[in-house]
């Protein structure tokens, strides 16, 4: 990781909150002496450096997913861009018409504000194309990228739901599990001659894994008990040895007794109660 990437996760918008923070005195100056021009200018500015900060933490979103290993990444939006546009438009604005600096001077920090959110945040990431998806054994190519794309969506939605697991050790599970179906994903859309027989681990049964963990996320995360701690962890055991084994069945272009394992893996949900 870089200097720029580091100081950008460490600070993650801290810089607009001090650049805002003027602004609070200010407005309440503003107020007390009934100047109307400066009430309106000053919470102006703050509310454009809060939105700037939404912005912000949009575009490292988006970047978070455009890094991840995805089939499909998202659609690029500048967040980013717009972001040090809106904060150099704020600091423009609070330098004239509330600091009273002339237009040249308020250009000028305004400027400096938009060069500072480039240097330090850096610029959106360019729209990436979606890979060429070939047919299948009578499945088209449309149909293999819907597939895949459904799959690679649920294999998101369970890392989101991870990141809400108060437990380390779960935390670590889960990205094993996601690393791994992820690879699944993207070497059969590097060589989808497997589709058909892969359908099942992509359709029916990330889908289960997908409503267990965000179950778990949404209900049990903030209720300790050992015994459902014990029964989750056995289950995400489970699941990471199931995906192991369609992994290396796939490799071996053998998964006759695939659905055993998956059926398998079905019942142990059910019976801990987490299915």
């Amino acid at each position: 990781m870089n200097f720029s990437s580091a100081f950008n996760v460490a600070t993650r918008g801290v810089l607009l909150l001090l650049l805002s923070l003027p602004t609070i005195p200010a407005t309440i100056i503003a107020l007390a002496r009934g100047n109307l021009l400066g009430i309106v200018v000053n919470a102006s500015g703050f509310s454009l450096y809060l939105l700037a900060l939404a912005l912000l933490r949009w575009g490292e979103r988006n970047e978070q997913a455009y890094e991840a290993k995805r089939v499909v990444p998202p659609a690029a939006r500048p967040y980013k861009l717009l972001a040090a546009v809106v904060t150099a438009l704020a600091t423009a604005l609070v330098a004239k018409l509330g600091a009273g600096h002339p237009i040249m001077v308020s250009s000028l920090f305004g400027l400096g504000a938009f060069l500072g959110m480039l240097l330090t945040y850096g610029l959106d990431r360019p729209k990436r194309k979606a890979p060429e998806i070939p047919a299948a054994y009578g499945i088209d190519a449309d149909e293999v990228l819907r597939i895949l794309e459904e799959a690679d969506r649920r294999v998101a939605n369970i890392a989101r739901a991870g990141r809400k697991f108060n437990n380390p050790e779960f935390k670590t599970r889960l990205d094993r599990i996601c690393a791994i179906a992820r690879n699944i994903v993207l070497d059969l859309a590097e060589d989808p001659r497997e589709i058909r027989r892969s359908r099942k681990f992509l359709s029916v049964y990330l889908d289960g894994v997908e409503k267990v963990v965000d179950g778990y996320a949404r209900t049990h995360v903030q209720v300790h008990s050992e015994q459902l701690e014990g029964s989750f962890r056995n289950v995400l055991t489970t699941i990471e040895e199931t995906f192991q084994e369609q992994q290396r069945k796939l490799f071996e272009h053998d998964v006759f007794d695939l659905d055993i394992q998956m059926e398998v893996l079905a019942t142990q949900l059910k019976r801990e109660g987490i299915l």
